[in-house]
């Protein structure tokens, strides 16, 4: 075991549907689990019969507790699109939503706000600001992704951008002459 490894606590799910925190050398709960997890505490689930990590598992039944509280953060709409992202571009969908969930910590923790409740109380008072930028961050990361997309020939050309003009670019116009001029 790694000096690493010795370090993350180690919580066992019997099959009788307990949490054992090995650690403490008591039962714990999911709502135990999320504040380890708030807390930043490094910790692994697994299964107490076949050993296998089960940690994904719990977290996801964490997330979706937290979904049911009536202050949900994924809209039924959201949630649609990630399924439908599920097959050839999971990693890329994968890969974003990490960055820009390390993003907005990085942002946090740059701002200096250690404190939840601080966080949480700018928050509320600067949300329609903060959506807008956030609406904003996004439509440039929607933009970049069909651009690269672009370079790449991967659609064809294919122009998904709502911020830019509504005139067509030269590209467009050059491909719509020469189709025209074939007809």
């Amino acid at each position: 075991m790694t000096k690493s490894q010795d370090n993350v606590r180690i919580i066992k799910k019997y099959p009788n549907r307990r949490l054992y925190d090995s650690h403490t050398s008591s039962h714990v709960t999911l709502v135990d689990i999320r504040r380890l997890v708030q807390e930043q505490e490094p910790f692994q689930v697994v299964d107490a019969k076949s050993g296998e990590d089960i940690t994904r598992s719990i977290l996801l039944q964490i997330i979706q507790e937290a979904e049911s509280d009536g202050n949900p953060i994924f809209s039924s709409t959201m949630l649609k699109n990630i399924i439908c992202f599920y097959g050839p571009f999971q990693g890329v969908l994968g890969s974003y939503l990490d960055e820009s969930i390390q993003s907005v910590i990085d942002i946090q923790a740059q701002a200096g706000s250690q404190s939840t409740q601080a966080w949480t109380e700018f928050m509320q008072g600067q949300a329609p600001i903060m959506q807008d930028m956030m609406r904003q961050y996004v439509e440039q990361s929607r933009d970049l992704y069909m651009n690269t997309q672009n370079m790449f020939g991967l659609f064809g050309g294919f122009s998904h951008s709502k911020t830019s003009s509504d005139k067509p670019s030269d590209e467009i116009k050059s491909a719509a002459q020469k189709k025209g001029d074939k007809d």
